[in-house]
């Protein structure tokens, strides 16, 4: 007598299974409306009225789990704000209970009409009187307990993180909190919201390698932005706005680090007839306002660092700090003594123009600062769009926030020196020429914009950084759709 070999279906094969049994019995798997009475977290917060008044309710959401005793099931169904318990008996909804046992699962989409009563447990629960199948899920999410433990794994499926993670959600829920009060606060000190060009001819207002692309229209080159338009900003300057601000995205086509992606969002302001002491009182108060509109604080600990936005924000001057740490004067240093230095405290560097190895030393001496801080006085190779100093004609203007051992942010008093800004740009064109791929594009049009005449004005950017700071993660972490190198796949 031969043995008779019993084939194992898969979770996967067997969902497809009761997809073809559904359609069988004439259920839609994938119905397109759903007819919605109240949110899970409504149901929750007007329970015990909805209780007293055998008032009916209509929810719908995912199921996380399933119990099945007899002819009664336990079941828990989420949407985006709450989850509670349902109650389905064969006595409520009759011939459906045993579709419900046998071919729903954990991970579809259902919506449920029924009245609320509270179990001898003192369990919260919707007695169902009737349901219907929205979606039929044919991969079951990971338990909240196991989750999503591999980085990779997370990142790519997102989606599935989401789901099964109400912090995550809550997170990203406080970024887009956090751009809402920004755009609040810029608005309310008066500024006006503008756009400016995603591509462009010449990509200027940063340092960094941009993404080159091709026109076919026009046939020519051109690049996504790496900064939110600042050159363009500093246009409308000229052109008789004084006060105006954008939140978009930039492109850098960078190496990847907990602090740096190629692709992130940021905010930058550009305000006429003010400096770069107007922008740090200006950008204290706002960061204070994000702080406590966001979170309800400004204590943060981050990177091991812990600060309160609070206190008092000393000033950190560029060349003496790094003087400090390090014993190395870097606008005296020859090129040869910076890399010296370098070596000797263990520092890799990229490139080998005075330019990066400053900033190189700069970020070593940087890490151990919590802030509350502005960086001041850089150097003006460090500031090629920066007002010099008066009184120090070989610093630059410029501000930067720093929390938790970083820079969040960037300001300057702007450079309206047409003149200056024209030799700034021949030097990094030469930057350039030698090499060094993220030089700052020379942009003739924008100096001849500036001899027609900018008033004085302060510019400053900060965003994604500054929101990954304060929840302590990583620019990814924050990211909803972070890009990732694709897999190999067999299909």
């Amino acid at each position: 007598m031969s043995e008779q070999k019993t084939e194992v279906l898969t979770e996967y094969e067997e969902r497809i299974e009761k997809l073809h049994k559904l359609k069988e019995q004439g259920v839609e798997s994938y119905p397109s409306q759903a007819q919605r009475t109240y949110m899970i977290g409504a149901v929750l917060s007007d329970f015990d009225a909805l209780e007293k008044d055998l008032r009916e309710v209509t929810v719908c959401g995912r199921l996380r789990s399933k119990r099945t005793h007899g002819n009664l099931s336990f079941a828990d169904i989420e949407d985006a704000s709450a989850r509670m318990q349902l109650a389905v008996s064969k006595k409520e909804v009759g011939d459906s209970y045993k579709t419900f046992v046998k071919l729903i699962d954990t991970s579809d989409f259902v919506v449920v009409t029924g009245h609320v009563f509270t179990t001898q447990a003192g369990q919260q629960t919707i007695m169902v009187h009737s349901w219907k199948l929205l979606t039929k899920a044919l991969r079951s999410l990971p338990t909240d307990h196991f989750g999503l433990k591999d980085d990779d794994d997370r990142f790519r499926k997102r989606y599935v993180d989401l789901a099964i993670n109400a912090e995550l959600r809550e997170m990203f829920v406080r970024r887009a909190k956090f751009w809402r009060v920004m755009r609040s606060f810029m608005e309310s000190k008066g500024f006006i919201e503008v756009e400016t060009p995603y591509v462009e001819v010449t990509t200027g207002g940063a340092e960094a390698r941009p993404f080159a692309t091709h026109h076919n229209d026009f046939d020519l080159p051109v690049y996504m932005r790496i900064s939110i338009g600042e050159l363009w900003q500093k246009r409308l300057m000229a052109g008789g706005f004084e006060k105006t601000f954008e939140i978009g995205r930039a492109f850098r086509n960078e190496g990847s680090s907990p602090n740096h992606l190629q692709e992130f969002t940021n905010m930058e302001f550009y305000w006429a007839y003010a400096d770069y002491n107007d922008g740090m009182v200006l950008v204290q108060e706002l960061y204070r306002t994000i702080a406590q509109e966001v979170y309800g604080r400004t204590k943060f600990t981050t990177r091991g660092l812990t600060f309160d936005l609070a206190d008092e924000w000393t000033k950190i001057d560029y060349v003496d700090e790094i003087v400090r740490q390090t014993g190395v004067d870097v606008l005296t240093a020859s090129e040869q003594d910076l890399k010296k230095t370098l070596d000797r405290l263990q520092v890799k560097y990229d490139g080998e123009n005075r330019e990066r190895l400053t900033d190189s030393l700069w970020k070593h001496c940087r890490q151990n600062i919590a802030g509350p801080a502005f960086l001041v006085n850089h150097p003006v190779l460090m500031a090629p769009l920066a007002k010099r100093c008066a009184h120090m004609p070989d610093r630059a203007e410029k501000f930067q926030p720093i929390i938790g051992g970083a820079e969040v942010g960037n300001g300057y008093s702007e450079l309206n020196d047409p003149v200056d800004q024209r030799v700034r740009f021949e030097q990094q064109k030469k930057l350039i020429e030698a090499g060094d791929e993220e030089a700052m594009m020379p942009d003739w049009d924008f100096v001849e914009m500036l001899e027609y005449g900018m008033p004085p004005t302060c510019g400053f950017g900060a965003g994604e950084r500054l929101f990954a700071f304060l929840e302590d993660k990583t620019l990814r972490e924050v990211t909803l759709f972070p890009l990732m190198k694709p897999r190999m796949r067999d299909e």
